[in-house]
């Protein structure tokens, strides 16, 4: 009980890193302009995930992503036993509110004049543009606008399927990435580097569809501050009734990834790569 409580408390603080430093980087890019662009953005969020990574990796293995502890639960679980899977889960969402109401904490005042200088009454339709930094939306508000021309561009069943795509990647090149049998490694302490060069990857690749979520709990946590701060029913469900999607296309799309993995690449590696 003593390891799972620590194992826990390591999530909840790498997943308020990971989370806050991410969001935070969303907030100034669309509030003050800085960092404005998506590689830039990109970067910094997967800075953010590699932090967290060396900060807990030793303590609780760093999922800090509902959908990356799920995947280990059902492919690797010697290492993540299921009866781990919903304290793990708890824990990040913990973190990721507690992201979340940092950020508004720090950016509220930002908000308002942003609100203000664009005519933005919080809650009402094409709020989204002062809220992107807490939850994702899609398509990319920031860079298609608002208007029911570009909401019609993604629908939930699409986005859904773009998050199973992009957390596929992710974990796909997790599993690899931790492998102790997988000789094509870089030295193991860069491991963590190598996830958030991914990140920064998948993001630059989908951003514009989703946002670029990945992270049942990177999303709804945040998401859950910006329902009770005043943005209401744009928070959840969304504009096009699809926060779900942000949280089912991770979950189908994380253990697709390792299965891949532990299915197509991993049985495929020499005999000699095997016996460690």
């Amino acid at each position: 009980m003593r390891d799972l409580i620590y194992r826990c408390i390591a999530e909840v603080v790498g997943t308020w890193l990971m989370v806050f430093v991410g969001t935070s980087v969303v907030a100034a890019a669309v509030l003050t302009g800085a960092q404005a662009g998506l590689w830039q953005v990109a970067v910094v969020w997967a800075l953010g995930v590699s932090m967290a990574i060396y900060l807990t990796g030793a303590v609780s293995g760093a999922h800090l992503n509902p959908a990356v502890s799920l995947a280990f639960a059902l492919f690797r679980p010697r290492d993540f036993p299921l009866r781990m899977l919903l304290p793990y889960w708890f824990s990040q969402m913990v973190g990721a509110i507690l992201a979340g109401l940092t950020v508004l904490l720090l950016y509220r005042s930002f908000i308002r004049h942003f609100e203000e200088q664009h005519g933005i009454e919080r809650g009402d339709p094409g709020s989204q543009l002062s809220t992107m930094m807490f939850g994702e939306y899609f398509p990319n508000p920031g860079m298609v606008g608002v208007d029911d021309g570009a909401l019609a561009l993604v629908t939930p069943l699409g986005a859904a399927a773009v998050e199973a795509v992009g957390t596929g990647i992710l974990v796909l090149m997790i599993f690899a990435l931790v492998d102790r049998r997988n000789t094509s490694l870089p030295v193991k302490y860069l491991a963590p580097v190598f996830i958030g060069l991914t990140v920064a990857m998948i993001i630059s690749m989908l951003a514009p569809l989703t946002m670029g979520g990945w992270n049942p709990a990177r999303d709804f946590g945040p998401r859950l501050v910006a329902f009770f701060a005043g943005w209401g029913e744009v928070a959840i469900p969304g504009p096009s009734g699809g926060f779900w999607a942000y949280i089912v296309g991770p979950l189908i799309g994380g253990p697709l990834g390792a299965a891949v993995y532990e299915f197509l690449i991993r049985p495929a590696f020499p005999p000699d790569q095997c016996d460690g």
